[in-house]
């Protein structure tokens, strides 16, 4: 009897090794459904709603290093843009206003002040501390941490997301601080200066806003 050969029949074997290696690669259970809160972090720190692309950069080092360079590069930003306001909060915290229609002396605005300089110099330590945990990070120690998911996570994530916020906080102190000092001026130009500043940066966070709820929802669709 002739043997008949069926190609659809034809059945392919991977062996242990293979499979092991494909189960690793997976994304663990733990990382697939995060909470809403989860996915609002994973967005700001990753600029992704979900864990699935940052995950496949675990398991190449080309890749990883592309998205450590990356984080390492906005980590210097923010050390930077803190250091900044830092020197800026702290000229205006230890000296007078020089000319009398813009005081700035005040409870509130000095409170505002202070405030800034705090936040400032805070944005600065977590983004350092941030930056050398990055710099001497391997790809094999952050999935290990990934991987049980929960207080791990929120760790992981916190660790970039809460200099960006420190350092959010600072700026909108600060400005929060010229605008009350801008209002009660007693002088008109400055007053209708501080109206046009306001309207402004009402405009420019309501574009911030809107353009950050586009991408966190085209996000969420292409899950």
């Amino acid at each position: 009897m002739a043997l008949q050969y069926f190609p659809e029949a034809t059945v392919f074997y991977r062996t242990p090794g293979e499979r092991t290696l494909t189960e690793e690669q997976a994304i663990p259970a733990s990382l697939r459904y995060p909470s809403s809160f989860m996915k609002v972090l994973c967005f700001f720190a990753l600029g992704r709603p979900d864990l699935e692309d940052h995950w496949e950069s675990l398991q190449s080092k080309e890749e990883f290093e592309d998205v450590r360079k990356r984080l390492c590069s906005i980590l210097s930003n923010i050390i930077s843009t803190a250091s900044l306001l830092l020197a800026t909060s702290g000229v205006f915290v230890t000296t007078g206003s020089p000319v009398p229609y813009f005081d700035y002396s005040s409870p509130a605005t000095y409170f505002l002040l202070f405030m800034s300089l705090m936040l400032a110099m805070i944005a600065i330590l977590t983004s350092g501390f941030s930056m050398i945990r990055w710099l001497h990070t391997d790809r094999r120690w952050a999935r290990e941490q990934l991987r049980p998911g929960g207080y791990f996570l929120l760790s992981y994530l916190l660790s970039i997301v809460m200099p960006i916020l420190f350092v959010g906080w600072s700026l909108n102190c600060f400005i929060f601080a010229m605008l009350i000092a801008g209002f009660y001026s007693q002088n008109t130009a400055c007053r209708t200066l501080t109206a046009v500043w306001l309207v402004m940066y009402v405009i420019c966070i309501g574009v911030i806003l809107m353009e950050f709820a586009w991408r966190y929802a085209k996000g969420l669709k292409s899950q």
